[in-house]
């Protein structure tokens, strides 16, 4: 059953980082964009900026899925490093659990953000600005699932072992 959770987060994970690179890419050239029509030609975007700012929320949102499933987010190398046996495997279920309750309360804060300002619009691109308030809860929500996997990934913890 693991293995299966372990093999479909992985996909799931290849996708997310995918869709992060393809925002910062999107951002770039959305921030590009504005730098060439405000300072080039002089007359302003009216929508680059609030693509460039959606676009970041939403890369930081999937990109740290990525971070937590390499657990490179919570940096206490080491203090997980100057221990060992019982006390590594407490240390990295308080690390796991500490982690779980962050994103508990981003994802359901962040469904109630969305759906509070669902009928806002994002000005510059007239969509609902619930579009960039959505990032918390899917990003938390991804978070969750590499979290759990990075725990019961016994390649990382066997490599974790070796760097030490």
């Amino acid at each position: 059953m693991i293995r299966i959770f372990l093999r479909v987060e992985g996909v799931i994970n290849w996708v997310i980082g995918h869709a992060a690179s393809a925002c910062l890419v999107v951002a770039a050239v959305s921030a590009f964009y504005q730098v060439i029509t405000r300072f080039i030609f002089e007359q302003p975007s009216t929508w680059s900026e609030a693509l460039t700012r959606t676009c970041l929320i939403w890369m930081v949102f999937l990109g740290i899925t990525i971070a937590f499933r390499h657990g490179a987010l919570v940096a206490i190398d080491l203090a997980y490093r100057s221990v060992s046996g019982r006390l590594q495997s407490l240390l990295q279920g308080f690390i796991t659990l500490g982690s779980l309750a962050l994103l508990g309360v981003i994802l359901w804060f962040g469904i109630q953000m969305t759906w509070r300002v669902r009928f806002q619009t994002l000005a510059g691109l007239e969509v609902p600005i619930a579009w960039a308030y959505a990032a918390l809860p899917v990003g938390a929500f991804f978070s969750l699932l590499a979290v759990a996997a990075h725990y019961f990934d016994r390649r990382t913890a066997a490599l974790e072992e070796t760097a030490t």
